[in-house]
């Protein structure tokens, strides 16, 4: 198939591209390269990519290539709270106005998988998962807008969202703001680590099963359609003191401790199900314990610099 992959030089797009051309498909990406990354030169030697530089709101450069599209990947976002706090306008023209004009210039049979976050819980209730069917209560501007989106793209018909947990893992297009990545850099490169709200609990998933879950969809299509799904690790519900003490098994130097005094601006604080993608078939198959290892070694190659969305 050809699929369009918008942000598709990005922390999740980087991983996914490769992917997409190993099982033969044709790609385009069109991405705007805020970051100045590097990423998918490893794959230009590949006849089936084609990466357009551009802005994807930009209604001219997008019409042309989605034409041409059979499936339309919508990864290009500001993401996380903290970018689209500081950057609103921008946040809701790219995180919500591209994704309503991709909806405008597609046809119906262009089928859509749209990644968005399971953010959009904000805070669940204490000692039950969330599944697809609570409420969505988002908290910040990034979860707002994602919720947002990811009902219009349900209304639109003929498409899959992917509630994505936090990611972790190693991506050419590296992120250090991330909480798992964050946390394992810290207990690498500094051996201390302060907690505000440490009790609060979060999901994950590694980047590489993110991928996963898209070819997941990709492959199984009209038995997903019309549905949103959770992907996140079920054993790994888990607290940030709990993260921690997993980071320690394998960082034994790494010392960290709860703040009596101050707070995480980043209030989410829930546990989620996924067994209903599980139940088309979909099994992660990186571990934290395995994120975590992974990333000691990326943190051997790279230091804290350009690698974080703020």
């Amino acid at each position: 198939m050809v699929i369009l992959v918008t942000g598709g030089a990005g922390y999740i797009g980087s991983v996914l591209v490769p992917r997409l051309l190993e099982e033969g498909h044709q790609v385009i990406v069109i991405d705007n390269f805020m970051y100045q990354q590097a990423a998918l030169l490893d794959c230009c030697f590949q006849e089936k990519l084609r990466v357009i530089r551009g802005d994807v709101r930009d209604k001219r450069l997008l019409s042309e290539p989605l034409k041409k599209a059979d499936v339309i990947l919508p990864l290009a976002c500001f993401t996380g709270a903290p970018l689209c706090e500081k950057f609103p306008q921008e946040a809701e023209s790219v995180n919500l106005e591209a994704v309503k004009l991709i909806l405008k210039l597609r046809s119906r049979e262009q089928r859509i998988i749209f990644p968005t976050t399971n953010s959009g819980y904000g805070i669940g209730e204490r000692g039950k998962s969330c599944n697809e069917e609570s409420p969505l209560r988002p908290i910040s501007l990034y979860g707002r807008l994602k919720v947002e989106a990811e009902q219009a793209i349900l209304d639109a018909k003929n498409s899959i969202t992917l509630r994505l947990a936090t990611a972790f893992g190693a991506s050419p297009r590296m992120r250090l703001d991330l909480l798992v990545n964050d946390f394992v850099y810290r207990a690498v490169q500094d051996g201390f680590l302060v907690l505000f709200q440490a009790h609060f609990k979060r999901n994950y998933i590694h980047v590489q099963d993110i991928a996963s879950a898209f070819l997941h969809a990709l492959d199984r299509f009209d038995r997903m359609k019309s549905e949103p799904y959770n992907v996140g690790l079920s054993d790994c519900n888990i607290s940030k003191k709990e993260l921690c003490e997993e980071i320690k098994k394998q960082v034994p130097r790494f010392y960290f401790v709860g703040a009596e005094i101050g707070e995480d601006p980043d209030k989410r604080d829930y546990m989620v199900s996924n067994a209903k993608i599980e139940k088309t078939g979909f099994k992660p198959k990186f571990s934290l314990k395995q994120g975590i290892e992974e990333l000691i070694k990326a943190y051997q190659i790279i230091k804290r610099n350009q690698y974080a969305n703020l």
